[in-house]
């Protein structure tokens, strides 16, 4: 039986892999029930500062933990898999041994020592596989061989700084504090093939309709987007996803075109089978607080006016009416 006195200070929290983002928010929104301290960490994850919330609720941290548990499986049927303990490091490593289909790891203050040293060097937050693999080939099998070496023994194998954090979290330390932060407004487009895709002609025209799709979507909303994300699905549920931040905020077809087929040509496709899209907007801000550079770009400044009459041009016919000619073909 877990302890209901376990003394943890920092709530990790895990929601199941591919949860939409609407989906997310809602389990964000459900920790905001709990403290006011949340830091959201998309795509997957928030962390939880639970002092004041202890302080207001009157109930131990593990009942805490239950209660957003709960509330999240019953309003959105969405099960949580929560970390419990003294630091955000330990916390988030608690939550990634939670079991797959949710639940809750406590580990109070003086268990910590007795909780990370079993563990693989690997399952240690903030312990990439990179300096997983070159501990793992110096010896360092665990995390409390980890713990045990002097710091400049780990320095020598990882570096300066990233030696120091192994070391630090090895040994429970973690002095981060939680900052609030909520998800930031995004809006997003998908496109499943009908049949796998390898063809880049057609992958190209497919992105640019969402594209223009999504553009489209953000300037109905009076929004600019100051990042673009894109995911690529392939056969066997492999995915790649990559985001980039834009110049400056926009909502035009052109600058979110030249970012998403940049971070296509980054995907380095070759023969790889595609079965879907999704080109999401991040960041969202009203386009009227964002400033808008003057542009001495004569071509562009026309293809913006173009843009404004496409748009004229499907608010009175319907959306999609007019579009770019690249599209007039497009494969499904």
């Amino acid at each position: 039986m877990p302890r209901t006195d376990v003394e943890a200070t920092v709530m990790h929290v895990r929601v199941p892999a591919g949860l939409p983002e609407p989906a997310y928010r809602d389990v964000l929104e459900t920790l905001a029930g709990i403290s006011p301290v949340v830091q959201a960490l998309p795509p997957g994850a928030a962390v939880v500062e639970l002092r004041g919330a202890l302080r207001y609720h009157g109930v131990p941290a593990l009942r805490l933990a239950e209660r957003a548990r709960v509330r999240s499986l019953a309003r959105f049927s969405v099960d949580l898999r929560i970390g419990l303990a003294p630091t955000w490091a330990v916390a988030a490593t608690a939550s990634a041994r939670a079991p797959e289909h949710g639940g809750i790891v406590a580990v109070a203050p003086d268990e910590v020592e007795g909780f990370l040293a079993p563990l693989p060097v690997a399952e240690l937050h903030g312990v990439g596989p990179a300096h997983a693999a070159a501990l793992t080939d110096y010896g360092i099998h665990t995390v409390g061989m980890l713990a045990a070496l002097p710091l400049a023994t780990i320095q020598r194998v990882l570096g300066g700084r990233p030696g120091r954090l192994a070391h630090d979290r090895a040994r429970g330390i973690d002095p981060r504090p939680v900052t609030p932060r909520t998800l930031p407004m995004s809006a997003a487009v998908r496109h499943r093939f009908e049949r796998q895709v390898m063809d880049g002609a057609t992958v190209r025209a497919r992105l640019l309709d969402l594209v223009v799709r999504l553009a489209a979507t953000l300037r109905t909303r009076d929004q600019v987007a100051r990042g673009l994300t894109l995911q690529l699905d392939f056969a066997g549920d492999a995915r790649w996803t990559r985001t980039l931040r834009l110049p400056e905020p926009s909502a035009h077809d052109e600058d979110l075109r030249t970012a998403a087929y940049r971070l296509m040509d980054r995907a380095g496709l070759q023969r790889g089978r595609l079965v879907g899209l999704l080109v999401r907007a991040e960041d969202l801000v009203a386009a009227s607080a964002a400033a808008e550079q003057i542009s001495l770009d004569r071509g562009r400044e026309m293809r913006l006016r173009a843009e404004q009459a496409v748009d004229r041009a499907n608010r009175r016919f319907g959306d999609g009416s007019v579009g770019p000619a690249a599209l007039l073909h497009k494969a499904a």
